[in-house]
């Protein structure tokens, strides 16, 4: 067709870069259903098989990051970094794109360098408040940098900055459910105040830790119960350790496919800081406690936090302080209904909606100029 659009979107590792990803194909898609769209991903990676269930096609990249610690390894990585950006410029003469999105990670690296060699016009979103590696490096030959926070011009060129917000998993914002109904889905009881406990997909051991050390607070305080997700990768140690000592009042589970429901069941969350989760709490009102994990490039995750404490739109705690203060906080917190409607009106000021239409249209303007 003379008038179809192909467009690129590249990157990934997280869910956090492949939500705003997928988020964004959909917003385009839904202006443009003849657009066809190419994910570019991370071999091994998560996007490889979130994406395809998405209904889009992927072609991975044999790419990985540098070992800061073993220094000898990255002439691996070189390697293959080269051999990304040799198939980088055979997927672009195949799929002859428009237009391409970069969404941080490992693959969009190669994938819109080359994009941008051949001319084609790139787009890079970049979700933290503290841009990362990947991004810094790509955004003198970005067209348009869309971001989540405002005082980005302190990485990218201020003429190319775009406050969109980060797109999110339309699900969340769509849910019709009632907290009757979402208390159901997880066998709760709807006259109790509910913590939600998150460390992501794969769990955080911090956040597990804090509610193991701490089951004789919860099992006395009867007015609240816990949805606690372990985390696929801790759930069997976790199981074997609840071995006749779990409260009644806490309510465990390795994965949470049905997040709308568990935020809407929730009063509050205890979650990490990445920053899709933060955009998520923003968007749908939710009161927060923020534990950032300190395994991440510089120390990101406690920039976005300090983002919303800073509006008095969240608590931190930090991740060394956890396992001894986190669940006596959280079960103080809960009971506050003051502070909670607070921090739910502050979080709600910083909610940046429609961010993925948003971006869809820049990148729909991209190819029309």
């Amino acid at each position: 067709m003379e008038n179809e659009i192909r467009i690129i979107i590249s990157g990934g590792g997280t869910g956090g870069h492949i939500f705003p990803a997928i988020s964004i194909a959909n917003a385009i898609k839904a202006k443009r259903p003849d657009a066809k769209i190419l994910f570019v991903g991370a071999l091994g990676r998560m996007e490889m098989e979130r994406v395809p269930k998405a209904g889009y096609e992927i072609v991975g990249l044999p790419i990985m990051g540098f070992d800061r610690k073993h220094l000898l390894k990255n002439v691996k990585v070189m390697y293959y970094i080269w051999k990304s950006q040799r198939m980088a410029k055979k997927i672009i003469r195949q799929f002859s794109p428009m237009a391409a999105v970069g969404v941080g990670g490992y693959a969009s690296g190669p994938m819109l360098n080359e994009c941008a060699a051949e001319g084609i016009p790139c787009l890079i979103q970049e979700q933290n408040s503290y841009a990362g590696v990947t991004n810094k490096l790509l955004a003198k030959k970005a067209r348009k940098i869309c971001v989540a926070y405002e005082g980005m011009e302190r990485f990218f060129p201020k003429e190319k900055i775009i406050l969109t917000g980060n797109p999110v998993r339309q699900n969340l914002v769509e849910t019709t459910m009632t907290r009757s109904e979402a208390c159901r889905v997880f066998g709760l009881d709807e006259r109790k105040k509910t913590i939600l406990l998150v460390g992501g997909s794969l769990g955080a051991r911090t956040i597990n830790e804090s509610v193991l050390s701490n089951l004789d607070a919860i099992a006395a305080d009867d007015d609240v119960q816990l949805l606690w997700q372990t985390g696929k990768y801790y759930s069997d140690e976790i199981a074997r350790r609840l071995e006749g000592k779990k409260p009644d009042n806490l309510h465990v589970t390795d994965f949470i496919a049905d997040m709308a429901a568990a935020y809407t069941a929730a009063d509050l969350v205890v979650s990490r800081a990445g920053a899709s989760s933060i955009s998520e709490f923003c968007l749908i009102g939710k009161p927060v406690i923020l534990v950032p994990s300190p395994n991440v490039a510089e120390d990101h995750q406690t920039k976005n936090a300090m983002a919303l404490v800073e509006r008095d739109a969240a608590i931190y705690l930090k991740d060394s302080d956890a396992q001894q203060q986190l669940v006596e906080k959280a079960l103080k917190t809960v009971a506050d209904d003051m502070t909670l409607a607070r921090l739910s009106a502050n979080i709600l000021k910083m909610a940046l909606p429609n961010s993925a239409d948003i971006i869809a249209d820049e990148v729909m303007k991209m190819i029309e100029n």
